[in-house]
Formats: C-alpha cells, structure tokens, sequence
C-alpha cells in the first residue's frame, strides 16, 4: 500500500510518499503495518492509550475512511495528522 503523509509524519518517515506492506486489508492494517516501520510516527495518529486521534484524516479516493474500512484492490491512502496550532 502507497501512503501518501503530510505535517509532522513527513518527519518521521523522511519522505512525502511512502510504501508498506500490511498483512490484512484494513485501514487498522495498514496503519498498524505503517506506524511498525515509522515508529515516530505513532505519535502523532494516536494517543496515549493507542485511540486514534479525532482529528486524524484517513483518506481513500478523496472520502475520509473509518479503521474498519476494506482496503482489497486500493493502492494508496492518505495520512493526514493531528495537527496543533491556529
């Protein structure tokens, strides 16, 4: 799965665009598979209890997706963070 990641998960990943393998087809799947390779980046998509963050933005086809939600037969997502500021 191609993720494309934005804000402060550029920092933890060193790219714009990057690729993992996630062993189901979720979207809890491949943030699971994501946040193995780029462990900073979990910080940043959930909480300390491991909740993902509300204002955390799973993108697919330019609709927001829940974690629940099938991936079989898409090839990329897009990874919006909790963001702070105003």
């Amino acid at each position: 799965m191609e993720l494309t990641v934005y804000g402060p998960l550029r920092a933890a990943t060193g790219e714009k665009t990057v690729r993992v393998d996630a062993a189901g087809e979720t979207v809890r799947d491949v943030l699971d598979a994501f946040v193995d390779a780029y462990p900073r980046a979990g910080a940043h998509l959930t909480d300390d209890e491991g909740t993902l963050r509300p204002s955390v933005r799973v993108v697919v086809d330019d609709e927001r997706v829940g974690l629940d939600e099938s991936l079989a037969g898409v090839a990329s997502m897009q990874l919006f963070p909790a963001m702070r500021g105003g």
